[in-house]
């Protein structure tokens, strides 16, 4: 089974030059935090989905992370990996607190997508296998793996970034990698 692209190549993060400035100016102008919001939004929502979150809890907790980080933007202070890093901690942060408050529950169906004209059912059954897959694999990392791969694979930071959102060196998040890089990778040999 292949794995979906989203998982397979990293996205291209954006330009970042210039975020601690904007960062710095959103403690008094809208308009700043507003352009940090628009270069980080999906990257923000790519990594909860890559961890597991469904597409309506990626995107309430998106929201929880961009009004978290305006909240405290008076509190960033900028470093050598800069703005990412820390709203990446904080993306992280609200997906662990939402798994702390989340009771068991049944999704629904993608009706409604089938209903407005989407993809087929089978094409529907095939993603959701598919997706079930790599969830399914990622969820027998442990959890700094499973982060260190979606930040990595759906948000496109590097070793370094990653390493300032999870708490470890450069070094270490290399590391870490290769593991959960070599652990996937020994996984689908026995899902033959």
């Amino acid at each position: 089974m292949d794995i979906p692209r989203v998982l397979v190549a990293p996205l291209e993060a954006p330009p970042i030059d210039g975020d601690d400035q904007l960062a710095l100016g959103a403690r008094t102008s809208p308009a700043a935090f507003a352009t940090l919001y628009e270069r980080h939004v999906e990257r923000v929502f790519r990594f909860l989905r890559a961890r597991g979150a469904p597409e309506e809890l990626a995107s309430d907790l998106t929201a929880t992370t961009f009004e978290r980080a305006l909240a405290n933007i008076d509190r960033y202070r900028p470093g050598p990996a800069g703005f990412a890093p820390w709203l990446f901690r904080i993306a992280r942060n609200a997906y662990i607190d939402a798994g702390r408050r989340a009771r068991p529950t049944t999704p629904l169906s993608d009706a409604d997508l089938l209903a407005a004209g989407g993809p087929s059912p089978e094409d529907t059954a095939i993603a959701a296998e598919e997706r079930r897959w790599v969830v399914g694999l990622l969820a027998t990392l442990p959890d700094l793996q499973r982060d260190a791969i979606a930040l990595r694979f759906a948000v496109g930071l590097s070793s370094r970034e990653i390493g300032q959102v999870i708490g470890k060196s450069e070094d270490a998040t290399k590391k870490l990698l290769t593991r959960a890089l070599a652990a996937l990778k020994e996984s689908t040999r026995h899902d033959d």
